[in-house]
């Protein structure tokens, strides 16, 4: 079970994207836990994660990101033109390969 972190703003402008990378997910047999929260709520939920992708409207948080997880987990910002095309198998497979 791979467990994917997406973060963004609000939480919400992520939540289509997270719709389509679990249906890519399904298509393709691959396990995934995967949720979107706001960049207040990173605190809380980064531990459950294996993977951290940014929203490139929250990039400017990875270098803070990255200190809060202290290079336990990979910490990425979304391509923007699969975040803007709402590409969920193209993210799902960056996540993976982050994951290892």
């Amino acid at each position: 079970m791979k467990n994917i972190l997406l973060v963004c703003n609000a939480g919400m402008s992520t939540s289509f994207l997270v719709e389509k990378m679990k249906a890519a997910g399904a298509e393709q047999g691959i396990e995934a836990n995967i949720w979107a929260v706001s960049d207040a709520e990173l605190h809380e939920n980064w531990e459950k994660a294996d993977v951290i992708l940014l929203g490139p409207q929250v990039g400017y948080l990875k270098g803070n990101t990255e200190k809060v997880v202290g290079g336990k987990i990979p910490v990425e910002v979304i391509n923007m033109l699969d975040y803007g095309r709402v590409n969920g198998a193209a993210v799902l497979e960056r996540a993976i390969e982050l994951i290892g």
